[in-house]
């Protein structure tokens, strides 16, 4: 029955504005009205990612829920983990609206928020308060008007590392001015030793680009080798606009969904040539068969977000369970004997 209310439910929402939906949905989330089929998991599908345990390797991307408004539902609806944020050190508004577009006929979204959250203090506090469930980390970022924006990656590990189960210093958003620019090699490391320094036992992942040279992915490898970040997710928004159809392709914003993945899982096959740390690959996951990709292609573990859009909550739990039966079929006994399996495709 929630099954039919949810299709209901996302007609009508695709009608209105975006964020407006964003929004609404949320809202249904903390009523209790989505589908809550609980952790979905199997011997198959647990696995580790950094140390964590998880119940499957299918994870929330952060952005959907930037404010730590929605964990307990979210935590019930079948992701084997949960990013939210971004956080910054001082609440701020984001970039005017609209900043949210739907790319229906390509299955994707643009959006140009820039780090609208209600700041680190009220999203800490939020976190301090979860209960028990799936590991939940915390997405870190700069505020737009900050002189040193390091530092600033560095104020949230602080204020949030006693509260979540990884951080993820987040250099890769499109919709900052120049915080692309922090994932140049000096300015890496220097970013990522701040937040290192801070980060108290609380495991640190790094959120790169997709729109990265092949020399770019090696310098990025040698700067999280050596500053020794527990995960790499791969990867954020584009700024590619190839092979587009719907009329908001040319707005100003990150690309995500189903056009990136061909982009996104090649860089993942890429750097993952260039380091043993461990993957999270991220980029237009829609199907079990997408997530079976990015396992094959070197991720340890995978995150959605825009995807929702389409299918709804309920897609999570589907994912899971098509996991698990790709990974049967193929003969695998455990997530990690398919990750990089055929690395060799996307390269």
């Amino acid at each position: 029955m929630k099954r039919f209310a949810e299709q209901i439910g996302l007609r009508a929402l695709r009608k209105i504005d975006p964020e407006m939906a964003h929004g609404l949905a949320l809202s249904a989330l903390q009523m209790g009205l989505a589908v809550s089929p609980g952790p979905v998991t199997s011997p198959r599908l647990k696995t580790t990612l950094a140390g964590l345990d998880l119940p499957n390797p299918v994870g929330l991307a952060a952005g959907f829920d930037k404010n730590a408004m929605a964990i307990a539902p979210l935590s019930n609806a079948g992701f084997g983990f949960i990013e939210v944020g971004a956080a910054t050190p001082l609440p701020q508004p984001g970039n005017d609206k609209p900043r949210l577009f739907r790319l229906t006929e390509d299955r994707a979204a643009i959006n140009r928020f820039g780090f609208n959250n209600d700041g680190m203090e009220a999203i800490c506090a939020r976190l301090s308060k979860r209960g028990k469930g799936v590991p939940v980390g915390l997405n870190l970022g700069a505020n737009k008007t900050s002189t040193d924006r390091a530092a600033d990656f560095a104020k949230v590990m602080e204020a949030a590392r006693d509260h979540v189960d990884f951080a993820t210093v987040n250099v890769s958003s499109p919709n900052t001015e120049k915080l692309r620019d922090l994932q140049g090699k000096a300015a890496l490391a220097g970013l990522l030793a701040g937040v290192m320094a801070v980060r108290g036992a609380t495991p640190v992942f790094l959120k790169i680009a997709p729109d990265l040279t092949e020399a770019e992915i090696a310098d990025v490898a040698d700067v999280a080798n050596e500053a020794g970040v527990a995960a790499i997710i791969a990867t954020n928004t584009t700024l590619d606009r190839t092979g587009l159809h719907s009329v908001n392709r040319d707005q100003m914003g990150g690309l995500s969904g189903a056009p990136l993945f061909e982009k996104s899982t090649r860089v993942l096959a890429r750097l993952s040539t260039f380091t043993d740390i461990p993957l999270v690959g991220v980029g237009g996951i829609s199907t079990a068969e997408d997530a079976y990709a990015k396992i094959c292609a070197g991720a340890s573990a995978v995150q959605l977000y825009t995807a929702l859009v389409y299918g709804g909550l309920s897609i999570v739990a589907d994912i899971a369970h098509g996991l698990d039966a790709l990974l049967a079929r193929d003969g695998f006994t455990s997530v990690t004997d398919a990750v990089g399996s055929k690395k060799g495709d996307w390269l």
